[in-house]
């Protein structure tokens, strides 16, 4: 997906839903925000588009318009990692040690139901996308079996790991249907690293184990398409907050780079994790593999400078060769449509900030860019 002589750009999926976007459930609507959205990415200069999940109400929990098995009520789950900020806590989460999610919980078999939504999608960004020429390549977003679990959370199967590997087989129809529409599927994993401070406290051992068991639905998820056809997405809560008891990059890497998606997107721009830059100083990185580090804040309405911009993506590139590399965002601006911490018009500003990053980081070590 990237040329010999640039750095490509993209994003992680979620975008502003512009504001003449008031139902999605209108298929008209949906489309012409697609299409707004689509041209004002090829606009800031973004190289591999999305359709900004435009008809989704968040990344993850879209997935009850389309599976069965999801009528149970809300579960509360234990969070931990806040003690020493209690007022922080409350304030995200409410009160108590549990946070008590608003969506449905599974409570019978999981299947996919109707293609019709996953299409109606693909039409929709492959439309936008060939009245927008110049993209370098268009991606779609899906959630992973885990992420889902992390949302909706189970009463009806005897335990995680049959509930996950029954999501994956579920969710394996999307997977395929994307694919097979010639787009790159994106494959939405924050539980990988988010998962670490839900439920109740383990050691990073145990953990370890929990995060393989969710590759391994992934990968069974995924066996029919090709690594290269795929990108996969990790992160540690698109919020701003201390995140003080994040599990570090360096003890579940290995374990990510070792899944089937050829691309791994993590979070490198924000205070808390912008040094883990470092760690590819010791992990080497598998043939076949490219990392899409996060360049970009995306809880912030600060943009950043064209010149941080390159200088983050020059750290990862002089490690792990600069053909391996493409500049991403953190995570999405719009992961769920009641949640959007930064103004669009701001979010448009950031992304054209990477884009001139990008551009000052190719002409540095390639020469003029091409």
């Amino acid at each position: 997906m990237s040329p010999s002589e640039r750095i490509l750009t993209t994003h992680t999926g979620s975008l502003p839903r512009p504001s003449s976007l008031t139902d999605r459930h209108d298929p008209q609507e949906v489309s012409a925000a697609v299409r707004d959205t689509v041209r004002r990415q090829v606009a800031a200069g973004v190289d591999v588009i999305g359709d900004g999940e435009m008809s989704k109400p968040g990344y993850s929990t879209y997935v009850t318009e389309r599976l069965s098995g999801f009528g149970g009520g809300p579960v509360s789950v234990p969070r931990w990692g806040y003690e020493q900020f209690p007022e922080f806590a409350r304030k995200m989460w409410g009160p108590g040690k549990g946070v008590t999610d608003v969506n449905p919980s599974c409570d019978g078999p999981v299947s996919y139901l109707d293609q019709s939504a996953v299409e109606a999608d693909i039409a929709n960004l492959r439309a936008a996308a060939a009245d927008a020429p110049g993209a370098a390549g268009v991606f779609m977003t899906a959630a992973s079996p885990g992420v889902i679990d992390m949302f909706m959370k189970d009463t009806y199967y005897p335990g995680t790991e049959e509930y996950i590997f029954a999501l994956a087989e579920a969710m394996k129809h999307e997977y395929d249907t994307i694919y097979q529409a010639g787009l790159i599927l994106q494959l939405d994993c924050p539980d990988l690293a988010c998962a670490w401070t839900h439920g109740e406290r383990r050691t990073v051992a145990e953990f370890r184990r929990e995060v393989a068991m969710r590759l391994a639905a992934l990968d069974h998820a995924t066996r029919d398409i090709p690594a290269e056809a795929m990108r996969l997405h990790l992160c540690w809560g698109n919020f701003a907050g201390p995140h003080t008891n994040d599990i570090p990059l360096a003890d579940i890497i290995d374990l990510v780079l070792q899944a089937r998606p050829a691309v791994v997107s993590f979070e490198g721009a924000n205070p808390r994790h912008e040094h883990e830059w470092q760690v590819f100083e010791d992990v080497r990185l598998p043939d076949g593999k490219t990392l899409m580090p996060g360049v970009i804040d995306s809880t912030t309405n600060y943009v950043e400078h064209p010149e941080l911009v390159a200088q983050r993506i020059g750290r990862y590139a002089d490690l792990v060769g600069w053909e391996n590399v493409i500049a991403g965002t953190d995570c999405g601006f719009a992961t769920f449509v009641t949640h959007v911490v930064v103004e669009p018009e701001i979010t448009w500003a950031k992304l054209a900030t990477l884009a001139d990053g990008a551009r000052l980081a190719s002409e540095r070590h390639w020469g003029r860019a091409r």
